[in-house]
Protein backbone atom coordinates (compact mmCIF):
# COMPACT_ATOMS: atom_id res chain seq x y z
CA UNK A 1 0.00 0.00 0.00
CA UNK A 2 1.37 3.41 -0.84
CA UNK A 3 2.00 5.94 1.94
CA UNK A 4 -0.56 8.38 0.51
CA UNK A 5 -3.26 5.83 1.29
CA UNK A 6 -2.24 5.93 4.98
CA UNK A 7 -2.94 9.65 5.43
CA UNK A 8 -5.15 10.06 8.53
CA UNK A 9 -8.86 10.51 7.83
CA UNK A 10 -11.48 12.20 10.02
CA UNK A 11 -14.24 10.15 11.65
CA UNK A 12 -16.80 12.05 9.54
CA UNK A 13 -15.47 10.37 6.39
CA UNK A 14 -16.55 6.99 7.75
CA UNK A 15 -19.99 7.99 9.04
CA UNK A 16 -22.74 5.94 7.46
CA UNK A 17 -26.47 5.59 7.83
CA UNK A 18 -28.77 2.91 6.57
CA UNK A 19 -32.52 2.58 6.94
CA UNK A 20 -34.61 -0.57 6.77
CA UNK A 21 -38.36 -1.02 6.95
CA UNK A 22 -39.37 -4.04 9.01
CA UNK A 23 -41.38 -6.43 6.84
CA UNK A 24 -43.27 -9.58 7.91
CA UNK A 25 -40.39 -11.88 6.82
CA UNK A 26 -38.10 -9.95 9.24
CA UNK A 27 -40.34 -10.75 12.22
CA UNK A 28 -41.06 -13.51 14.70
CA UNK A 29 -44.58 -14.87 15.45
CA UNK A 30 -45.11 -11.95 17.87
CA UNK A 31 -44.65 -9.52 14.93
CA UNK A 32 -41.39 -8.20 16.43
CA UNK A 33 -38.11 -7.89 14.54
CA UNK A 34 -35.92 -10.99 14.81
CA UNK A 35 -32.78 -10.32 16.86
CA UNK A 36 -30.67 -12.13 14.27
CA UNK A 37 -31.97 -9.88 11.50
CA UNK A 38 -31.03 -6.80 13.54
CA UNK A 39 -27.56 -8.25 14.19
CA UNK A 40 -27.16 -8.78 10.43
CA UNK A 41 -28.10 -5.15 9.76
CA UNK A 42 -25.68 -4.00 12.50
CA UNK A 43 -22.88 -5.99 10.82
CA UNK A 44 -23.67 -4.37 7.45
CA UNK A 45 -23.80 -0.86 8.92
CA UNK A 46 -20.48 -1.38 10.72
CA UNK A 47 -18.91 -2.75 7.56
CA UNK A 48 -20.02 0.31 5.57
CA UNK A 49 -18.16 2.61 7.98
CA UNK A 50 -15.07 0.36 7.89
CA UNK A 51 -15.14 0.22 4.06
CA UNK A 52 -15.43 3.98 3.82
CA UNK A 53 -12.53 4.56 6.17
CA UNK A 54 -10.13 1.87 4.93
CA UNK A 55 -11.15 2.04 1.27
CA UNK A 56 -10.61 -1.70 1.11
CA UNK A 57 -12.39 -4.99 1.64
CA UNK A 58 -13.08 -5.75 5.29
CA UNK A 59 -14.11 -8.80 7.28
CA UNK A 60 -15.81 -8.94 10.66
CA UNK A 61 -13.39 -10.06 13.37
CA UNK A 62 -15.63 -9.64 16.43
CA UNK A 63 -18.86 -8.21 17.74
CA UNK A 64 -19.14 -7.02 21.31
CA UNK A 65 -22.16 -7.45 23.58
CA UNK A 66 -25.59 -6.36 22.25
CA UNK A 67 -28.63 -5.56 24.37
CA UNK A 68 -32.03 -5.17 22.72
CA UNK A 69 -33.61 -2.27 24.59
CA UNK A 70 -37.07 -1.95 23.01
CA UNK A 71 -39.05 -4.10 20.59
CA UNK A 72 -39.24 -3.21 16.92
CA UNK A 73 -42.49 -4.04 15.12
CA UNK A 74 -43.45 -4.81 11.54
CA UNK A 75 -43.90 -1.52 9.70
CA UNK A 76 -41.37 0.38 11.83
CA UNK A 77 -38.30 2.03 10.30
CA UNK A 78 -34.92 0.97 11.67
CA UNK A 79 -32.15 3.56 11.38
CA UNK A 80 -28.55 2.39 11.86
CA UNK A 81 -25.78 4.98 12.26
CA UNK A 82 -22.16 3.90 12.20
CA UNK A 83 -18.65 5.31 12.22
CA UNK A 84 -15.09 4.20 12.88
CA UNK A 85 -14.16 4.81 16.51
CA UNK A 86 -10.49 3.88 16.38
CA UNK A 87 -7.92 2.26 14.11
CA UNK A 88 -5.20 -0.10 15.27
CA UNK A 89 -2.87 -1.49 12.57
CA UNK A 90 -4.95 -3.62 10.23
CA UNK A 91 -8.12 -3.54 12.31
CA UNK A 92 -10.62 -0.89 13.28
CA UNK A 93 -13.46 -0.65 15.77
CA UNK A 94 -16.76 0.66 14.49
CA UNK A 95 -19.69 1.76 16.60
CA UNK A 96 -23.27 1.23 15.46
CA UNK A 97 -26.23 2.90 17.13
CA UNK A 98 -29.70 1.69 16.20
CA UNK A 99 -32.99 3.59 16.44
CA UNK A 100 -36.58 2.62 15.71
CA UNK A 101 -38.85 5.20 14.17
CA UNK A 102 -42.60 4.87 14.06
CA UNK A 103 -43.55 7.33 11.35
CA UNK A 104 -47.28 7.02 12.11
CA UNK A 105 -46.87 7.95 15.80
CA UNK A 106 -43.88 10.25 15.05
CA UNK A 107 -41.72 8.57 17.71
CA UNK A 108 -38.07 7.51 17.79
CA UNK A 109 -36.34 5.29 20.35
CA UNK A 110 -32.85 3.88 20.89
CA UNK A 111 -32.97 0.14 20.18
CA UNK A 112 -29.38 -1.08 20.53
CA UNK A 113 -25.71 -0.16 20.27
CA UNK A 114 -22.83 -2.40 19.31
CA UNK A 115 -19.09 -2.30 18.75
CA UNK A 116 -17.60 -4.38 15.97
CA UNK A 117 -14.02 -5.00 14.95
CA UNK A 118 -13.19 -5.28 11.25
CA UNK A 119 -9.93 -6.24 9.57
CA UNK A 120 -8.94 -4.72 6.23
CA UNK A 121 -7.85 -7.29 3.64
CA UNK A 122 -6.87 -7.44 -0.01
CA UNK A 123 -8.46 -9.78 -2.57
CA UNK A 124 -6.12 -12.58 -1.48
CA UNK A 125 -7.12 -12.23 2.18
CA UNK A 126 -3.84 -10.64 3.33
CA UNK A 127 -4.21 -8.01 6.04
CA UNK A 128 -3.77 -4.37 4.97
CA UNK A 129 -2.65 -1.43 7.06
CA UNK A 130 -5.43 1.05 7.77
CA UNK A 131 -5.00 4.84 7.87
CA UNK A 132 -5.34 6.39 11.34
CA UNK A 133 -8.67 7.96 12.22
CA UNK A 134 -8.84 11.53 13.53
CA UNK A 135 -11.55 12.28 16.10
CA UNK A 136 -12.69 15.91 15.79
CA UNK A 137 -15.40 16.35 18.45
CA UNK A 138 -15.47 15.67 22.19
CA UNK A 139 -17.84 12.74 21.60
CA UNK A 140 -15.54 11.26 18.94
CA UNK A 141 -12.52 11.65 21.25
CA UNK A 142 -14.44 9.86 24.04
CA UNK A 143 -15.32 6.99 21.68
CA UNK A 144 -11.69 6.86 20.51
CA UNK A 145 -10.41 6.56 24.10
CA UNK A 146 -13.11 4.04 25.06
CA UNK A 147 -12.22 1.90 22.02
CA UNK A 148 -8.66 1.52 23.33
CA UNK A 149 -9.99 0.26 26.68
CA UNK A 150 -12.41 -2.13 24.98
CA UNK A 151 -9.54 -3.52 22.88
CA UNK A 152 -7.55 -4.31 26.04
CA UNK A 153 -10.59 -6.09 27.51
CA UNK A 154 -11.17 -8.08 24.28
CA UNK A 155 -7.52 -9.15 24.18
CA UNK A 156 -7.55 -10.23 27.85
CA UNK A 157 -10.74 -12.23 27.31
CA UNK A 158 -9.30 -13.89 24.18
CA UNK A 159 -6.17 -14.88 26.14
CA UNK A 160 -8.36 -16.27 28.95
CA UNK A 161 -10.41 -18.36 26.48
CA UNK A 162 -7.28 -19.70 24.76
CA UNK A 163 -5.79 -20.78 28.10
CA UNK A 164 -9.07 -22.39 29.14
CA UNK A 165 -9.29 -24.26 25.81
CA UNK A 166 -5.75 -25.62 26.31
CA UNK A 167 -6.82 -26.96 29.68
CA UNK A 168 -10.05 -28.45 28.38
CA UNK A 169 -12.47 -26.01 30.01
CA UNK A 170 -14.38 -22.92 28.94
Amino acid sequence: MNEEALIPRPVRDSQSEMTEIVLPNDANPLVALLGGRLMHWIDLAGAMAAHRHSRSHVVTASVDHIDFLVPVRVGDLVILRSSVNRVFHTSMETGVKVFVENYIADTSQHVASAYLTFVAINRDGAHLRVPPVVPETDEQRRRYDDAGRRREIRRAELDRRRKAARHGSL
